[in-house]
This record gives structure tokens, C-alpha cells and sequence, in this order.
């Protein structure tokens, strides 16, 4: 008989932590020999092969002149694999969470194709120079949106991303992922999504989230970061990471989603400025200050009178009604891009200088909304 309770625990899936993707290159024999070796091992991997979809849209971008016609196109790419085997052409990339094989272009080419429509509000050089940077991002919910929209414009070369936590059901109001994720490391989901976004990015994870042992690594391992984007809960590491980032010379950006408050500090352009603009009074880091003034410090960082009037209203509740500083959905993913935008303009040089700004969203649209219909109303057309 068959007992739906028992089956239900047997199939209680495995916590599974993988989070990067297998290549394998089918020009090489070893790589023949391993996919061949993991596809009879399980039968249950889906295969995805869209590589001449990819190379006609690379034939395309190589021919930005010519409208080409399907024959044209087929043409160009058979000219374009030179005797090459179509399978052999590129790369396959498994993804071992999803137990999907993807076969794609080769790095440099997925990059070109894919980046394509960067162009040219992005320019070439540019998007080379952005290539080569690091950049760290510390906490996954506002830095989630932050590391995927970085990764949409490619914006780095490596992202080092750091969070001790676990995917929870509360999360799901700002972070985009599935019910399949809870309980799953918010460093797993995120260093999944760039893959399947861009599997030649590269991700490194700090799972335990930063320590005294692992933020030297974090700031420094490899060469240093060239901007941090510090969007982590604890007061401790928040302080901490700054006093680093101002000895290294490394860049620290934080969005914090209440009237989308940008925080940049141009530790790189002066390394002799205070930290937090001065709001925590703190010449040293110092551990046990910190534990014993927190929520003087935290009300100083945040200047709670200049918080929107329910963010006031809301840190009145907290330890009553709710445990958690709230954050909505639509302040995070706007928060991600506009960060994105800024890492992207202190990367590529432009001294934007140390500060604090505040984008009251709906007060900068009735303005505009009422300058527009004053326009209109005394535009006499001819």
C-alpha cells in the first residue's frame, strides 16, 4: 500500500551546496572521455544545444552593415567553423544543481555577443577596463540585487561575495528566488543565478560570511578589491570593513533602502577620511565600544530624523512588533541598479566624491510631473 507520508520524507531532497558549473571543451579527448563518462552515469541530464542560434547572432554582430537573410547567415557560420563539428564548437557548461548541460560559445565570444547591446552607452574600452576589476559586495539581500545587475553589465571581472545566512521564507519579499531555495546559502543562490546568467564570470564565496580570520583574504587574497559594496546587518563588520577598506585605499559604497540613501566613501581618493562621514565619532575600530553603543551608533548612521516619516515609524517597532530593520522589494532592486550605476562610474575613473545623497523618488516625480504640465499648459503650438 502505498503510504504518501513515508514516500514524502524518502524524497526529501538533499542539501545541496554546488554552486559552481562544470566546462568541458570536446576538442580536447580528456573532456570527450568526462562528459561522456557523466552522461551514461546519469540519464536523468537534460541537454540544451542552441550554438547555432548563438553563432548567428555572433555572425551578426561580426556583419553590423548587412541585413542577412537565413541562407546568408547559415552561410556565414558554416564559413565561420572552418570544418569545425558543431559539437565540438564551444564550450558545454553543466550545471549540476539543475542537472542541465548547456552548450554555448566559447568565452570570449559568449562575452562579445552577449554584452553586444552594451554598446556603446558602455564603450569598448571601457567594458575592457571594467574587465579587470574586483569588486567585493558583503550581505545578499540588497547585495543580491547589487551582484545581479552588476553581472548583467559585466560590470567586474570577479565579484567576491560574502553571507554567512540561509535563504528564509521572509527573505522572499526582496530577494528574487524560488520556494526550492529555502534553507539554501543566499552566497549558493546568488553564485547560481551569475552562472546561469554568465557562467565565465568569476565568483569567489565567503559562505561563513566575514570574520577577524577571513576578511584579510576577503578584502586583499589575489590582489586588492577595487571597490566594496557594504550592505551587510552587522553593526561590527560594517564599522570594521571601513576601517580596512581605509587603510588598503579601497572604495566602499552602501544603499540603504529608505529613500534609497547612497553612502560613497573615496577611501581610494583620501585615506585620511573618517569613516561613515564622521556619524560614528570612532577614531579606531573598536569591538567592545560597539557592542556596548550600538543603537547610539546605529541611530547616528542612520540620522533618523532624516529618514523617510514610515522608516522613522517603523524603527519605533522594532523589538516590539517586528524584529527585522524592513526593507520592501521595489527599494531593493531599484537599489541594486542605482549602486550598480555608481560602482560603474568610480571604476571607470570619475571622481565622484565622498558623500551622502537621498533619492526622494516621489517627491523628485510630482516636481518633474507639475514642471511638465506647467510646460505643456503654455506650449502654443504653431
Amino acid at each position: 500500500m502505498f503510504n504518501l507520508t513515508q514516500e514524502l520524507k524518502q524524497r526529501v531532497a538533499a542539501e545541496n551546496d554546488e554552486a559552481y558549473p562544470l566546462f568541458f571543451r570536446l576538442k580536447f579527448a580528456n573532456d570527450w572521455a568526462l562528459l561522456s563518462s557523466l552522461l551514461k552515469s546519469d540519464p536523468e541530464i537534460k541537454v540544451q544545444d542552441k550554438i547555432e542560434l548563438q553563432l548567428a547572432d555572433l555572425v551578426k554582430l561580426l556583419n553590423p552593415t548587412t541585413k542577412l537573410s537565413i541562407e546568408e547567415s547559415g552561410e556565414m557560420v558554416k564559413a565561420h567553423l572552418k570544418g569545425c563539428p558543431l559539437e565540438e564548437y564551444g564550450t558545454w557548461v553543466y550545471y549540476p544543481w539543475k542537472k542541465v548541460l548547456v552548450h554555448l560559445l566559447d568565452e570570449e565570444e559568449f562575452i562579445r555577443v552577449r554584452t553586444v547591446r552594451n554598446l556603446y552607452k558602455i564603450l569598448p574600452e571601457e567594458q575592457a577596463q571594467l574587465r579587470t576589476k574586483k569588486i567585493g559586495i558583503i550581505g545578499l539581500s540588497v547585495g543580491q540585487s547589487v551582484a545581479l545587475a552588476l553581472a548583467m553589465e559585466r560590470i567586474g571581472g570577479e565579484l567576491r561575495i560574502a553571507d554567512m545566512d540561509t535563504i528564509e521564507l521572509s527573505n522572499l519579499n526582496r530577494i528574487r528566488t524560488s520556494v526550492s531555495n529555502l534553507a539554501v546559502k543566499k552566497t549558493v543562490v546568488v553564485t547560481r543565478e551569475i552562472a546561469e546568467l554568465d557562467p565565465y564570470l568569476k565568483v569567489v564565496c565567503f559562505h561563513e560570511g566575514l570574520h577577524n580570520e577571513n576578511i584579510g583574504e576577503f578584502l586583499s587574497g589575489g590582489g586588492n578589491l577595487d571597490l566594496v559594496a557594504e550592505e551587510c546587518d552587522d553593526l561590527k563588520t560594517k564599522i570594521h570593513v571601513r576601517f580596512m577598506c581605509r587603510s588598503l585605499g579601497i572604495p566602499v559604497i552602501m544603499e540603504t533602502s529608505d529613500s534609497f540613501m547612497i553612502d560613497l566613501e573615496r577611501f581610494d581618493l583620501d585615506g585620511c577620511r573618517q569613516i561613515l562621514h564622521g556619524f560614528t565619532s570612532m577614531e579606531n575600530y573598536n569591538a567592545e565600544y560597539i557592542s556596548t553603543n550600538k543603537d547610539l551608533l546605529m541611530a547616528n548612521i542612520l540620522e533618523i530624523p532624516q529618514l523617510s516619516e514610515r522608516g522613522q515609524a517603523s524603527l519605533a517597532e522594532m523589538g516590539r512588533t517586528i524584529s527585522n530593520w524592513p526593507q520592501l522589494g521595489t527599494d531593493v532592486l531599484a537599489g541594486g541598479a542605482i549602486t550598480a550605476q555608481l560602482v560603474k562610474e568610480v571604476l571607470l575613473g570619475n571622481e565622484l566624491p565622498s558623500g551622502r545623497a537621498r533619492l526622494e523618488l516621489l517627491a523628485h516625480y510630482k516636481t518633474a510631473f507639475s514642471i511638465q504640465n506647467v510646460t505643456r499648459k503654455n506650449h502654443n503650438p504653431v
